[in-house]
């Protein structure tokens, strides 16, 4: 009974990083283009593995999209600017790999502390999103701030600007996308799997 609900879990993670892979190369269900940039709603997927697996497995799903946007920055960007910043893994993969680390480890962390299981879901969530848009955009301009006027034809003085508005516009509304839709989705996948073991 064990080794099949072993499996059983096994085939639900593959399922994830499928869903993953299929988000990533299918306009509109992982990126809504927005001029320059994309609102990413991929890492929901990661954030709903994390909360219904634990923190292992969300960092190997969030691991799989990190790759995907490593290889893709050099064979088929996204964007203009993912052809420059993402080829640094730094930037493109650990970010990815943080968001099922924080919004996992941080469900458990909360749920044991209050036992509030769907609030702990939400701030999570919420949590997971906004550590991969800082890390990202932080790293950007930590590795990238010389090059600001070649990479976005503003002056190194107005990027830091600038970034912090990509966070206003994509990385706040992003985060509570993530805060609303993956309790949601984690919710019922959990009571799943608990009733598929008793």
């Amino acid at each position: 009974m064990e080794s099949k609900d072993k499996i059983f879990k096994q085939v639900l993670i593959a399922l994830f990083g499928a869903i993953i892979i299929i988000q990533n190369f299918i306009p509109f269900l992982g990126y809504i283009p927005m001029g320059p940039l994309n609102l990413t709603i991929i890492h929901i997927t990661v954030i709903v593995t994390a909360l219904v697996f634990g923190t292992k497995y969300g960092s190997i799903i969030g691991g799989i999209w990190g790759i995907i946007t490593f290889i893709r920055a050099f064979v088929w960007p996204t964007s203009p600017l993912a052809a420059i910043v993402f080829v640094n893994p730094l930037i493109s993969i650990l970010p990815r790999i943080l968001i099922g680390t924080v919004a996992g480890w941080l469900f458990k962390f909360l749920t044991l502390r209050t036992g509030k299981k769907y609030l702990s879901m939400t701030v999570a969530a919420v949590a997971g999103s906004l550590v991969n848009t800082i890390l990202v955009l932080g790293q950007i301009y930590l590795f990238y701030r010389g090059h600001s006027m070649a990479l976005y034809h503003i002056d190194i003085q107005a990027l830091l600007p600038y970034l912090l508005g990509v966070i206003a516009t994509n990385g706040i509304p992003e985060a509570i996308l993530a805060g609303i839709l993956a309790p949601m989705i984690a919710k019922p996948l959990r009571k799943m799997m608990i009733d598929r073991i008793k």
